[in-house]
């Protein structure tokens, strides 16, 4: 057979018995299916000799009764169990009974992240060569930019990507990047430089508007530049014109940002303004529910305390010594209230606008001031609030008329800003936007799901589009005890760039934190605001589709009221001409917004890759990481026109054609028996089980219909990082911390069969933090962790760990803080004791098991998977 051109994937061995690094992974198939005698000895477990390897492609091939590691008992099908085909070729004597696999031959995510570490976290990834992959999302590693965005801004599904469109659409492999415009960076790493080119504005082609960037050829001794995306011919303005060098560099390449590095800024002229005027700086609005629910929880007394001190911090620009944003306050149940805090006054006033339907702003001067100048007014207004409504007997509230009220206030002060609405109760009182209850969970697994989905009205999609046009942005934080219709609720939010919060059954001493926490990152956070982004490419790809919390006028771009550090935006790209391996290919990613102090500014991404004539090239650059947030995307998306059923059968299939493909066109010749995964796909089928296993795609009995519409908003707008922990969470065995170091424990693997009843094991996912403790933990442990004396006095109420003088509990409190710390939302921490009633939610975080709604174990998937990829294959 022909060997394979490139040199293989560094750092993805398998583990087993030592061997060169292939490009794929393979193993025997499932015994059902296999026919014939082995080719090579048996081996036993996974510690003989490595078996025979074919010469082209180095690796392994686990042998060992046909079946994958060591032999277990029979295992409870999946779904109605994938029965395998026993007449595949000659099949001498009675078919052998089905083994269970080992779970510790397949491919571990725990294993292939450990071996990420070790072979990449130690070297910085410099960004200077074209195509390269970088480290994982869960390697800690530093950004040297010389030339290409940062894997921090933009992570693709592949570096190295098919030349032509058939070769595309024969492996299936999408083509999409995920995009993070205003990423948070580490300490250690250097902001994108602000370059500014005076009146002129950006150096920019004559044709498809691409910006100045490293890869721009200048021709003509420096007078034109030639651009590298639609290759139009440009003269330089003689304030920019430089001379080059013998290679044809411009001899001032290091000191332009826009020249030597991937990514950079440049300060916007007047004719990239709204109007053509310069913007204001943005103001922030706090609207919140004094309605009796709202009232009687404690949370209106919490929010206006939280105020006093937050308004300190909101967000500024580098060296400014106060903030440049106004604040401005309404509270509202059926009616709406709002609050002149002007500084000249001795005691806020308050106006009240009971004509919900036809909303307007009773004041101008006065609602929106600086916190500096109208601080004991607004002190003093906080502090009346709680008091004003404490008595209050309104359970009724409206929606729509607040945003609208926040939306002619920011109108009115002709400027940008964000609303954040802190909401209780569906809005079944009279007024515009008013919703009904249709929730149904008979609904589930039928043609009519996807209703559930979709908002009930058209309204506040109409809505949506005003806010964008002025740059309003809603944050909503939502407290709800019974249905609230998120789906309806959350679309202005989703379509103007905000986030959702949601505080299901809020009871003060356990989510008061995690609340307080979200809400003080979520102001201070950085955001842009009144953002358009838009995506360029060379010739012979573009993009087409685009998914995120955004709306879109036109098919190019994507508009955002708000986009803060935490919101990706992924795009999908088509191929609409040939490739060429020599030029490779080019994206430029261009965000203009308003910065917090009122400064318009552009951010530009520049990402250079490779493009491949071998399907081996495309199946050794892949990330797999980007690839189910790609999918898990694409199929949350689905579910809003077609059959749940439909999107998770789809995505099945869509993974068995590009491991099929790999497996036709890559893999060296094997029995047809063997499952044959590319090496850097070789988690492919365990992270997409989690996908579908997850609640929107298969939700257990006791998942609402409206935590489905929360995880699929929050999921559209997650990064590679988020989604990786969301859908395989991570496990640390907490008894085997070493008190004395920083370090982690070593993760293990998410399996029930892997907890040991004398230890106590943390699992987080981004969203929450489980500590699980087994029955048979030592007394001593319980006490150092907990403060109580045995097992059956440990209350599964408590929110937070109780902070104990000793080294036990110091290092657990220290490893919840950190992982607190590495995640965008403030999970909520909840203590499970094993064999309670709180462990069934936990299990249902263990994603390699079977899950209670039907969702298959890994072993069984990975069958399944390999039988319908044996189906295309024949």
């Amino acid at each position: 057979p022909p060997a394979m051109p490139g040199p293989p994937l560094p750092g993805q061995t398998v583990a087993g018995p030592p061997a060169a690094q292939p490009n794929h992974v393979s193993s025997p198939p499932p015994p059902s299916a296999m026919a014939g005698p082995h080719s090579g000895p048996p081996m036993r477990g996974l510690h003989g000799p490595p078996p025979p390897t074919h010469p082209a492609q180095p690796g392994y091939q686990m042998q060992q009764n046909g079946s994958f590691g060591q032999m277990r008992g029979p295992q409870p099908n999946y779904g109605g169990g994938y029965p395998g085909t026993p007449h595949y070729g000659t099949q001498p004597g009675p078919p052998p009974p089905p083994k269970r696999l080992d779970p510790d031959s397949i491919p571990s995510p725990i294993q292939v992240i450990e071996d990420d570490r070790s072979n990449r976290g130690s070297e910085p990834f410099v960004t200077g060569v074209r195509g390269q992959v970088p480290p994982l999302v869960t390697t800690n590693f530093l950004v040297k930019d010389q030339g290409n965005a940062s894997p921090r801004y933009i992570r693709c599904t592949s570096y190295n990507i098919p030349c032509t469109s058939d070769m595309a659409k024969q492996s299936q492999v999408p083509l999409a990047a995920v995009i993070k415009p205003l990423a948070a960076l580490p300490p250690e790493e250097t902001l994108p430089y602000l370059v500014d080119h005076g009146e002129s504005g950006p150096v920019r082609c004559n044709r498809c508007k691409a910006y100045m960037c490293p890869f721009m050829q200048f021709i003509e001794g420096g007078r034109r530049f030639q651009c590298c995306f639609c290759s139009c011919v440009t003269e330089v303005p003689p304030h920019y014109f430089q001379h080059l060098d013998h290679t044809g560099k411009r001899v001032d390449f290091y000191d332009r940002p826009e020249l030597s590095l991937g990514s950079y800024e440049f300060l916007a002229t007047v004719d990239y303004c709204k109007n053509n005027k310069f913007p204001s700086p943005p103001a922030f609005i706090f609207m919140i529910d004094v309605s009796y629910n709202a009232v009687k929880s404690g949370l209106v007394r919490l929010i206006c305390e939280e105020l006093k001190s937050l308004l300190d911090y909101l967000p500024r620009e580098g060296n400014m010594e106060e903030s440049a944003i106004r604040v401005g306050f309404v509270t509202y149940n059926k009616v709406l209230h709002f609050y002149n805090v002007k500084s000249s006054l001795a005691q806020p006033q308050m106006m009240v606008v009971s004509d919900v339907a036809d909303m307007f702003v009773p004041l101008l001067d006065g609602f929106l001031v600086n916190v500096n100048e109208s601080r004991t007014v607004i002190a003093s207004l906080l502090d009346q609030i709680p008091e004003m409504f404490a008595d209050t007997r309104e359970t009724e509230t409206v929606f729509a008329p607040v945003i609208q009220a926040g939306l002619e206030a920011l109108k009115a002060a002709e400027c940008a800003g964000k609303l954040f609405i802190f909401h209780t109760s569906l809005p079944i009182a009279e007024a515009p936007g008013k919703l009904k209850n249709r929730d149904d969970k008979k609904l589930i697994n039928t043609d009519k799901e996807k209703t559930l989905f979709q908002p009930q009205t058209s309204f506040y999609n109409n809505l949506a589009k005003d806010c964008v046009a002025q740059g309003c942005c809603v944050d909503l934080f939502l407290f709800p005890n019974q249905y609230l219709d998120v789906a309806t609720l959350g679309v202005v939010t989703f379509q103007t760039g905000g986030s959702i919060y949601k505080y299901a059954y809020f009871q003060l001493e356990t989510d008061q934190d995690r609340f307080l926490n979200d809400l003080r990152r979520d102001v201070q956070k950085e955001v842009g605001f009144d953002a358009v982004m838009r995506v360029r490419t060379s010739t012979g790809i573009r993009a087409t589709d685009f998914f995120g919390a955004f709306y879109m006028s036109n098919t190019t771009d994507v508009e955002m009221a708000g986009l803060d550090c935490d919101k990706t935006i992924t795009v999908e790209f088509k191929h609409d001409d040939k490739l060429s391996e020599d030029s490779g290919a080019l994206l430029q990613c261009a965000l203009l917004y308003t910065s917090c102090a009122g400064q318009r500014r552009l951010r530009i991404h520049n990402l250079s890759l490779n493009c491949c004539t071998q399907l081996a090239d495309l199946y050794r650059n892949c990330e797999t990481d980007t690839l189910i947030n790609y999918l898990a995307k694409y199929a949350y998306r689905g579910v809003l026109s077609s059959p749940v059923k439909a999107v998770r059968d789809a995505l099945i299939s869509q993974c068995a054609q590009i491991l099929a493909c790999y497996r036709k066109n890559c893999a060296s010749p094997s029995s047809a028996g063997q499952l044959i995964l590319p090496e850097c796909m070789k988690l492919l089928p365990v992270y997409l089980n989690c996908v579908l296993k997850s609640d929107v795609l298969q939700p257990g009995p006791e998942v609402t219909t409206d935590d489905r519409a929360y995880i699929r908003q929050l999921v559209t707008s997650m990064d590679v990082a988020e989604t990786n922990v969301f859908f395989y969470p991570r496990l640390l065995p907490l008894t085997k911390a070493d008190v004395d170091s920083d370090s982690l424990p070593a993760a293990i693997r998410n399996s029930e069969e892997r907890l040991s009843k004398g230890d106590i094991y943390l699992l987080e996912n981004g969203l929450n933090i489980f500590v699980w403790v087994g029955v048979n933990v030592q007394q001593g442990l319980i006490q150092n962790l907990f403060g109580v004396s045995s097992f059956s006095q440990i209350s599964n109420t408590l929110s937070t760990l109780p902070v104990l003088e000793n080294a036990f509990s110091k290092k657990v409190r220290s490893i919840v803080s950190m992982l607190q710390m590495q995640r965008s939302r403030y999970m909520k921490l909840i203590i499970v004791k094993q064999e309670d009633k709180l462990e069934m939610l936990f299990k249902h975080f263990l994603v390699e098991d079977k899950s209670l709604s039907g969702g298959a174990s890994y072993v069984d998937f990975l069958c399944h998977m390999h039988k319908e990829i044996r189906q295309l294959l024949s």
